[in-house]
């Protein structure tokens, strides 16, 4: 089973991805960029996620931990005093409690150099269904109960998601 799930991952990354984003940070976090892949697999997505210039830890041993979600606005533009507020609430077409929205991700881990990088399976949807959504990183852990989205906190990179044209 293990050379299945292998070879397959090795067949995708070889393709291009259906649709993806290019992540920008916001005036305040201006190193973070990257982009975010999203792949048709079995009944669901692979996405990949590769982030730069994330902010670091301050202490030794402090992993710094960021929230990472698909919001349901299609632009990455400010609104009031958010810097990316027109990105909305998170994508929930199935009118879910959090966490359980289609848009809630595993949270993104900052390594040394402030880099990320991540891939995980969900069948909370398909690629085309992001489409036109945005995904967002906040400057907090989602801890995966607060109602309705998590309490993470600033968002503080975004990236529009846009079918892949090749």
């Amino acid at each position: 089973m293990k050379i299945e799930i292998y070879e397959a991952l090795g067949t995708i990354m070889e393709m291009m991805p259906e649709v993806y984003a290019f992540v920008r940070g916001s005036k305040d976090y201006p190193k973070i960029g990257g982009q975010v892949f999203f792949y048709s697999l079995w009944e669901g997505t692979l996405v990949v996620a590769d982030i730069q210039g994330l902010p670091e830890g301050e202490k030794p041993c402090k992993e710094q931990i960021l929230g990472f979600h698909i919001h349901e606005g299609a632009r990455c533009l400010p609104l009031d005093n958010d810097p990316f507020g027109q990105t909305k609430t998170h994508f929930n077409p199935g009118d879910c409690p959090h966490p359980e929205h289609a848009g809630d991700f595993p949270p993104l881990f900052v390594n040394t150099g402030g880099k990320a990088f991540m891939i995980f399976y969900t069948d909370r949807f398909y690629p085309e269904e992001v489409v036109g959504r945005t995904v967002v990183i906040h400057h907090m852990p989602d801890d995966f109960k607060s109602q309705p989205s998590g309490d993470s906190g600033t968002k503080i990179a975004c990236g529009e998601i846009h079918w892949n044209k090749g």
